[in-house]
């Protein structure tokens, strides 16, 4: 099979090779022996994080503790959603209300 390089070094695949390997996105390059080896990739995101983490050695309780961190939390306590403050009218809804001027008499 073969395939052009265009000026902007954009490669396209042939169709047969593609189906081959099946659906993909990404493909590792790699140089090897003067030969450009394309190796098919599927990225898993939530995978890849957790793979990074573990290189890094850390484990559940240090997101934890990242997260109370970001929140400003105390060292100890249980990270959660603040409560919603919002009304039927909206978040600025009651005071906007309050704003409102009372109607003049003449």
């Amino acid at each position: 099979m073969l395939a052009k390089l265009t000026s902007k070094n954009q490669l396209t695949l042939p169709k047969s090779a593609v189906d081959s390997v099946g659906a993909t996105e990404y493909f590792d390059v790699e140089v090897r022996a003067g030969q450009i080896v394309l190796t098919p990739v599927r990225i898993q995101r939530g995978d890849a994080v957790r793979a990074k983490l573990a290189a890094l050695g850390l484990g559940d309780a240090d997101v934890s503790d990242a997260v109370r961190w970001a929140r400003g939390g105390p060292k100890g306590a249980v990270a959660a959603e603040p409560p919603a403050t919002y009304t039927a009218a909206g978040p600025r809804g009651s005071r906007l209300a309050a704003r409102k001027k009372a109607p003049r008499t003449r």
